[in-house]
C-alpha cells in the first residue's frame, strides 16, 4: 500500500487493516468491497485491496502463510515491488538492502553520487558505491532528508549540512 503515499498514512491504514484481517489466511478470504473502506484515503485504493487480497492469498498458498525472506519471492507478491520488499528485508529481517524511494532516488542524482533515470538503476550504483554495512543507515538518513530539507521543488540548500558537497543537480533558482 505503501506506493505513493506518505509513511505515517499506509502504517495507520495498515494498522486498521490487520485489526480487522489479523492473518493473512483472513485477509485472503476478503473481498475488495470490504478492504476498500478501511484504506479508501489512500490514493489507488481499488488496485491495493486487489494487490493487498492477492498477496494475502498468495502468501498462503505457495509460502505457507510466511513472508518470504528474498527479495525474489517478495517481488512475485502482486503489487510489491523493488522498493517495498527490500523494506520487507531491511526492517522486518534485519537484512542488507536499499529501499530506493523517490527522496533516495532525487538525492542520490542532485548530489551527483549517480546519474540514473529509474530508482532501480539508482539502486544498483549505490549498491557499488555505498558499503553494504552502511546501506540501512544511508538510507535512512537520506528519506529524512528528503522530507526534511531536500525537498522535490523547493530544496532548502541553506540548511543543508553537505550544501558544499552537492552537485545540484537538476536544482533551478527560484526568486
Amino acid at each position: 500500500m505503501s506506493a505513493r503515499a506518505k509513511d505515517e498514512v499506509t502504517e495507520v491504514l495498515a494498522e486498521n487493516l490487520f485489526k480487522k484481517y489479523p492473518t493473512a489466511e483472513k485477509l485472503a478470504k476478503a473481498k475488495p468491497k470490504q478492504v476498500i473502506p478501511i484504506i479508501r484515503s489512500i490514493g489507488f485504493y481499488n488496485a491495493k485491496a486487489k494487490n493487498v487480497i492477492g498477496a494475502s492469498k498468495m502468501l498462503v498458498e505457495k509460502f505457507d502463510s510466511k513472508v518470504p525472506d528474498t527479495l525474489e519471492q517478495l517481488i512475485e507478491l502482486p503489487g510489491v515491488g523493488r522498493k517495498v520488499a527490500n523494506c520487507v528485508l531491511v526492517y522486518s529481517f534485519g537484512k542488507d538492502a536499499i529501499p530506493v524511494d523517490i527522496h533516495v532516488h532525487r538525492i542520490s542524482n542532485r548530489l551527483g553520487w549517480v546519474k540514473t533515470k529509474t530508482p532501480e538503476e539508482t539502486e544498483q550504483k549505490l549498491m557499488t558505491l555505498i558499503p553494504q554495512k552502511h546501506w540501512q543507515v544511508v538510507n535512512d538518513t537520506i528519506v529524512a532528508h528528503g522530507k526534511t530539507i531536500c525537498k522535490p521543488i523547493t530544496p532548502q540548500c541553506s540548511k543543508c549540512p553537505v550544501e558544499k558537497y552537492c552537485k545540484k543537480v537538476g536544482v533551478v533558482k527560484r526568486g
